[in-house]
């Protein structure tokens, strides 16, 4: 039996470990579920501690509407998760936030390719904060992306 199949049948030492990584502005905060802080390494090679917290994450649908948001809600029992999104929210231009996987016994590299996405919205109580991020729209954004106009181009005009 490999790793994985046992893995994914629960008959074994192994578990799934979801990690963030919130990037806001300069600021870089590494998250992962559980009780237990972890050191791994990124896919870049880097060495990183991930701080324990309550973390709930729902994967983006495969489906063709257009929209893949990633959903995560964290813990906010200490109160400086809401300080922080308030920030991204401040500045969503500049706040990103990447997903990877991790296997408990393999922590030199994410076990799937990791999801980067621009934070969209977010929402906090006291106990808890939820933020959506996701990738650009695609289905609706208009193409050719740049358009000739007669503002910009007043020759235009005159082809006929």
């Amino acid at each position: 039996m490999t790793i994985l199949n046992r893995l994914y049948a629960s008959s074994g030492p192994e578990v799934l470990i979801n990690t963030l990584q919130i990037n806001i502005g300069n600021d870089v905060y590494y998250l992962c579920q559980g009780y237990e802080d972890i050191t791994a390494t990124t896919e870049e090679g880097k060495l990183v501690t991930f701080t324990a917290c309550g973390i709930d994450v729902a994967l983006p649908a495969r489906n063709t509407d257009g929209t893949q948001d990633l959903k995560f809600a964290i813990s906010n029992v200490e109160g400086f998760v809401s300080t922080t999104i308030r920030k991204a929210l401040d500045s969503l231009s500049r706040a990103t936030v990447t997903y990877r996987q991790y296997i408990s016994t393999q922590l030199d590299s994410p076990s799937t390719s990791p999801y980067t996405m621009a934070i969209k919205s977010g929402q906090w109580t006291s106990l808890q904060v939820q933020i959506t991020a996701g990738y650009m729209n695609w289905l609706d954004t208009a193409w050719p992306r740049y358009r000739y106009t007669l503002p910009n181009h007043p020759g235009l005009r005159y082809i006929s």
